[in-house]
């Protein structure tokens, strides 16, 4: 038999948003209203956090670490979809999507293990609050940080290792506004199956762990609270979990529709609302979630106000002063 000459794809064609050209005027100018949000209030607390030392705990040393990750991940996907909305070609190397897809599975991942060991600070501070500075010690934050980073590295490295055993000869159109592991699966000339498997296992597990250690330490934390007897107490902490809760749910929920479901690369075209959700609006929510409702977050910044509010009323004085 002749042997069949292939010419291999070496870059891809973005048309998430193409079918709607009268919304490409609207659609830009929401996700980079959303885009600017995001950055201004993700990298806004992680500066606070940087700045104030009496905010140097595991909570909110976590929270930064989660704020700078979604800032990272919309820096991943919104600048090249803006790009392409206005683009007549929409392409992308196949170099250039590889690294897509490894940043923004690189933010998602590290996301996971931070909101697992955000639970498991509550956990320790609302069960065992009198022995909550020796469990959550900074040695251990630090190890759980750089823990969350190192797991959050490992599986984008083996899936971008794994996309090399594919060739790409075929059509290079992909129906998706970002280069995700799916709409690539889909156009492989060779059988994805190990690709598809390894991707449902690394995700799975990720996802099986994290949400294991989300499930557990909340068991436990409603287990206390409710043995409560301070209403005040009782409240108080149920709204300090239920930030938390909101946002693990929204973000388990979204991950584990799109990667860990049968059929899934079948139904990618199903995917772009999903996608839209856990890569531009999930990274918009956390900061106002977790900031707005933080009394001590909302007193740092009055402060901060107030102490920029007195030095601008000192220096418009100043000159006075010397006049006189």
């Amino acid at each position: 038999m002749a042997e069949e000459n292939y010419s291999t794809t070496t870059e891809f064609i973005l048309i998430g948003f193409s079918d709607h050209p009268d919304l490409k005027v609207p659609l830009f100018l929401i996700f980079f209203a959303i885009y600017l949000i995001t950055m201004v209030g993700n990298l806004g607390l992680v500066a606070l956090i940087y700045m104030e030392r009496h905010l140097h705990t595991p909570m909110y040393i976590f929270l930064g670490n989660l704020a700078l990750m979604d800032a990272f991940c919309s820096c991943a996907v919104t600048p090249k979809t803006l790009e392409n909305l206005f683009s007549e070609d929409r392409r992308i190397s196949l170099y250039e999507c590889m690294a897509q897809f490894y940043f923004l599975c690189l933010a998602e991942t590290t996301d996971c293990y931070l909101l697992s060991a955000m639970a498991y600070d509550r956990y320790v501070a609302i069960c065992n609050p009198l022995q909550y500075h020796a469990i959550m010690s900074k040695k251990l934050c630090i190890q759980m940080t750089i823990g969350a980073y190192i797991f959050g590295n490992l599986h984008p490295l083996l899936e971008v290792g794994l996309l090399f055993r594919l060739t790409f000869c075929g059509p290079n159109i992909i129906n998706h506004f970002f280069c995700d592991l799916l709409p690539l699966h889909a156009l492989s000339c060779e059988d994805p199956y190990v690709n598809e498997l390894m991707l449902f296992i690394l995700a799975g597990a990720n996802l099986i762990l994290t949400i294991a250690i989300v499930l557990v330490s909340y068991f436990y934390i409603l287990f206390t609270i409710f043995k409560m007897k301070s209403k005040g107490g009782r409240g108080k902490a149920l709204s300090t979990c239920a930030s938390h809760f909101l946002s693990v749910s929204i973000f388990y929920g979204s991950l584990f529709f799109v990667y860990t479901r049968p059929n899934s690369i079948s139904e990618v075209d199903k995917d772009i609302p999903i996608a839209i959700f856990y890569t531009l609006i999930i990274p918009l929510l956390n900061p106002f979630i977790y900031s707005l409702r933080n009394k001590e977050v909302i007193n740092v910044i009055k402060t901060l106000m107030k102490k920029r509010k007195w030095c601008n009323i000192l220096k418009q004085i100043s000159p006075l002063k010397k006049r006189f």
